[in-house]
């Protein structure tokens, strides 16, 4: 299942003691082999490996990995390279493109986002293959709660998105006066009216400038 080695490891350390992270360990595994399971494994984490707990800037809260072959990579609502653009990613990009001017890409790949501190978190890091929420109920939430608590206790700026219902229930763990929350509603074509015109890419920027940090570079090239 891979491991996480970066500065995230050892605070969440105390998770992989507690039983339910080795039920969840030994369901995933099973899962694994009897199932089509998506991110591939070593995939799982990338939401840490890209993301080093010290450079989190902002956080983006998704729900499971996308469930279609070729899709996920451990980074929510990110693609990899060379599969089409979901429609909640190309609503996103819209949103970016009125807020910011940013051009819409060919590509739904938003490691580069990873890479500036844009922690891109799904509440379960993995999914059978065409079963979405096929993996809510089996440990993952509890996990990244704790990793949704950590990040509260930073005592640094950070900035969390919370789109839709399911994330922002989040929210009452969320407590730091250092921490801004912006929320609206999902990007998906369902409530994609109320997401539009949420501006939360500027806001986002604003807010680091204001506290004396770089601000993210949303524009995701074309490949």
């Amino acid at each position: 299942m891979g491991e996480i080695t970066n500065d995230w490891a050892e605070p969440l350390s105390e998770e992989y003691k507690k039983p339910y992270y080795k039920e969840l360990y030994d369901k995933v595994k099973e899962e694994y082999s009897n199932y089509q399971v998506f991110p591939d494994s070593e995939d799982i984490f990338n939401a840490f490996h890209y993301t080093p707990l010290h450079n989190v800037k902002v956080v983006i809260l998704g729900q499971d990995p996308y469930h279609d072959v070729g899709q996920a990579h451990g980074l929510c609502f990110s693609v990899k390279q060379g599969v089409t653009v979901p429609p909640s990613l190309c609503n996103i990009y819209k949103e970016l493109k009125s807020d910011l001017g940013c051009y819409i890409p060919n590509n739904g790949y938003l490691k580069k986002w990873a890479d500036q501190g844009v922690m891109l978190l799904n509440t379960a890091l993995t999914v059978r293959a065409h079963e979405a929420n096929s993996h809510k109920d089996i440990g993952w939430e509890k996990f990244t709660d704790a990793a949704i608590r950590i990040l509260n206790e930073q005592d640094r700026p950070i900035v969390y998105l919370l789109w839709g219902r399911f994330a922002q229930m989040k929210k009452k763990m969320l407590n730091n006066p250092k921490h801004l929350i912006l929320e609206a509603a999902h990007p998906s074509p369902l409530s994609v009216k109320k997401f539009y015109g949420c501006k939360h890419f500027s806001k986002a920027n604003e807010f680091l400038k204001e506290h004396g940090l770089e601000p993210i570079d949303w524009q995701i090239e074309n490949i």
